[in-house]
């Protein structure tokens, strides 16, 4: 299994949540990964791997399914051709405010929320109705979209074709209370990976000790710090690769002093040089094995 990923999402500006519609391209992000954030995934057409927690299957004729917060998954983009499509809308419980679900006309909505943490999957007929407002989204003005979405939730905790992905709340491998320490990690690397970057920085923004530091990030993250690092200046490498931008020039932009580093990094991670990265980028993603 590939390392697992945390990321850091926040909502689109003058919106309380976030919502993108991508294409395989646009869908080069992380792959194993988790957040905070419930997530709504619909795919309008096509099959592929499902892998959300510990369950693991396929699906068919597109996808629609519901996520709770902290449950590891897999990119549904994983090993999809140029033509993949899919609608992502990521919240927080509260995106309405910390008491809106305890309005009596929300319990259906509530208890979806609650049933999400076990992972959901809906059939074909769910699929096709919320499928189509979804679709609608992307061009709606803010009002309208958040319209839409209690729509959609609310067609969610009515479906009867709907399938429990584990039989009880998935335990999440990072510990719900640990998600703020690790945002601030990543909220430092995200600001500072273009120049280099002193670990000694890093574990004072979260009150730890340097030795500290490195042992909590080691056991949350199955990674050193170093490696974290990389990867991430590698994914932003990756989409600016995609931009046909000089391979120096990402390498600098990227936080890497020297070209040969970025070079045998690169390799490293991706199996592949930059310059075959770019010319074949449809297959370039981690191999989970």
């Amino acid at each position: 299994m590939a390392r697992l990923e945390f990321e850091k999402i926040q909502p689109t500006v003058g919106n309380s949540f976030r919502l993108y519609h991508a294409t395989d391209e646009e869908s080069c992000r992380v792959y194993w990964h988790h957040h905070p954030e419930y997530e709504i995934v619909y795919i309008p057409a096509g099959k592929g791997r499902r892998q959300i927690g510990r369950h693991l299957s396929r699906y068919e004729d597109g996808e629609l399914v519901f996520i709770g917060p902290n449950i590891p998954h897999l990119n549904f983009a994983y090993g999809q051709s140029s033509d993949f499509e899919e609608f992502v809308i990521q919240l927080r419980e509260d995106f309405l405010g910390k008491e809106f679900l305890k309005n009596v006309e929300m319990e259906s909505i509530q208890l979806l929320f609650e049933k999400s943490k076990r992972g959901l999957a809906f059939g074909r007929d769910t699929k096709r109705k919320v499928g189509e407002k979804i679709q609608q989204m992307p061009t709606q003005t803010g009002f309208e979209r958040m319209m839409t979405l209690l729509w959609v939730l609310h067609e969610m905790a009515l479906a009867v074709d709907v399938e429990l992905l584990h039989s009880e709340a998935n335990s999440p491998d990072v510990p719900p209370k640990e998600t703020e320490r690790l945002r601030r990690i990543y909220s430092f690397v995200e600001t500072h990976f273009q120049t280099e970057i002193n670990p000694h920085d890093v574990a004072e923004t979260v009150n730890l000790s340097l030795p500290a530091f490195c042992r909590y990030f080691k056991k949350m993250t199955h990674q050193t710090f170093t490696e974290f690092v990389n990867d991430y200046r590698i994914n932003h490498a990756r989409v600016m690769l995609l931009q046909n931008i000089n391979v120096a020039e990402v390498a600098y932009e990227c936080g890497f002093n020297n070209l040969s580093h970025f070079n045998r990094t690169f390799r490293k991670l991706t199996h592949q040089s930059p310059g075959e990265y770019r010319r074949q980028f449809s297959t370039a993603l981690y191999p989970l094995s």
